[in-house]
């Protein structure tokens, strides 16, 4: 070779990225890495699949494979022989039993005629929550303040019917209760040395809308009253978790400010609060606020089974979760709120714009997981008589035209697999969230 020859190479133009390993991506690459990734996890799989194998085929065989589809008694859910291979017998799902009492499931024994109310409010809601949960989706505010501000009062309009009178004497015992409360924010706010002006100007929107939303009750708008008492099945599920959920997060965050508060009369009401209720269990709250509340009362006095029910679950959960926020509060390092101090922020506004996004972020499993308890507990009212989701179902047990041995087992399994549907989806949508709102380093 020549002294002289030039043995430098130049790229002149870049080689096409070479497609990776079959084996690392698709399905193949995602079972390699979270199914047979070592030893322990392949051992675990296999003795997971097997453990499928022996379940799912049977049960899929009774609820979808050999089930009954259509039919309008009990004898239609008479499984026929097929070829030896069962038995003549009820041996399989009687699905035509769950549509025949579709309607009681969902709406209870609501009035036929003014089911077209209950469907609007079902529409509102969702309607009103689906963008609402959607990030990419503006107008946040404005849909926040139509859940949480005019639904509810459309949505007890519409079930109820409205027009609950209110007299005159009401509204002036509302009146001297609303001076009342101006006085004690005035006095407690002058006595911190501080402004009192933005919290009484807070103080009289929040009564003046409160006074709006008695008024906007007590007109009749040409609605039948419908009782709570014709109230059930599925909408009432709703009625109650969604009141608990909307009820107990922001009295949580209430308390659990209180608790770490440096007012001993708020931290000592904050943590009794908090000890009562979560040292009781919820079929006791429901039994006090069923049976043993009335008798307290004076004569004449009464208030509605389903008003006490969700009374005492929201003030139930609300002990609970006001423990969740409080734990994300002590897991926010003490430089966080040295720093709010050190810039000048009040404690309200260290709090709002510090303290609590961050620890909501933090306790989102947490909280969601007591949305998920609350969901399923509502089952319990039906020990007091309100006939919910798996209350109109026990009920409908009683019809002979649909008695068979797999009437109680068809209707259990709809049942478990509604509420598998709701609280998956709210365990999906926390683990969004988290991943959304995570801001760690990677």
């Amino acid at each position: 070779m020549s002294k002289n020859s030039n043995i430098a190479f130049v790229r002149d133009h870049m080689d096409p990225d070479m497609p990776p390993p079959s084996s690392e991506v698709g399905v193949i690459g995602w079972v390699r890495r979270n199914l047979f990734s070592s030893v322990s996890n392949t051992i675990f799989t296999l003795i997971a699949a097997y453990i499928i194998y022996l379940i799912v085929p049977g049960i899929l065989n009774w609820a979808v494979f050999n089930a009954v589809w259509e039919g309008s008694d009990r004898e239609a859910c008479a499984t026929v022989q097929q070829g030896g291979a069962l038995p003549v017998g009820w041996h399989a799902a009687c699905w035509p039993y769950i549509g025949a009492y579709l309607k009681l499931f969902i709406y209870g024994r609501y009035p036929d005629a003014e089911l077209w109310r209950v469907n609007a409010v079902l529409v509102l809601f969702f309607a009103g929550l689906v963008p609402l949960l959607m990030p990419s989706m503006g107008f946040k505010r404005q849909n926040l303040i139509f859940m949480l501000g005019i639904f509810p009062v459309v949505a007890l309009i519409l079930m109820s019917g409205g027009n609950f009178g209110f007299g005159a004497g009401f509204w002036l015992n509302y009146l001297w209760v609303s001076l009342v409360i101006l006085l004690v924010v005035f006095g407690y706010i002058k006595a911190t040395q501080s402004d009192p002006m933005p919290a009484l100007k807070m103080t009289a929107i929040a009564l003046a809308i409160l006074a709006i939303v008695i008024f906007s009750i007590s007109v009749d708008f040409g609605l039948v009253p419908v009782e709570t008492s014709l109230w059930g099945g599925f909408v009432m599920t709703l009625v109650i978790a969604v009141t608990g959920i909307v009820v107990s997060l922001p009295l949580g965050i209430m308390l659990a400010l209180g608790r770490r508060s440096e007012m001993p009369a708020v931290r000592l009401f904050s943590v009794v609060f908090i000890e009562f209720w979560r040292g009781i269990p919820l079929i006791t709250v429901l039994f006090m606020s069923s049976v043993v509340l009335p008798l307290f009362l004076p004569d004449g006095v009464s208030f509605d089974k389903l008003l006490r029910a969700l009374i005492g679950v929201a003030l139930f959960s609300t002990a609970y979760m006001a423990e969740v926020i409080r734990g994300g509060m002590q897991a926010i390092p003490k430089g966080q709120y040295e720093g709010a101090m050190a810039v000048g922020l009040s404690y309200w506004q260290s709090m709002q714009m510090i303290i609590l996004p961050q620890a909501l972020k933090i306790v989102i499993p947490g909280i969601v997981n007591t949305f998920i308890g609350l969901f399923k507990d509502t089952t319990l009212v039906s020990i007091i008589g309100l006939l919910d989701f798996l209350g109109m179902i026990n009920l409908s047990h009683s019809d002979s035209n649909w008695a068979t041995p797999v009437q109680a087992l068809t209707s259990y399994l709809f049942c478990a697999l509604i509420f598998f549907i709701f609280c998956f989806s709210m365990g999906r949508y926390s683990i969004f969230m988290e991943k959304r709102l995570d801001t760690g380093h990677r």
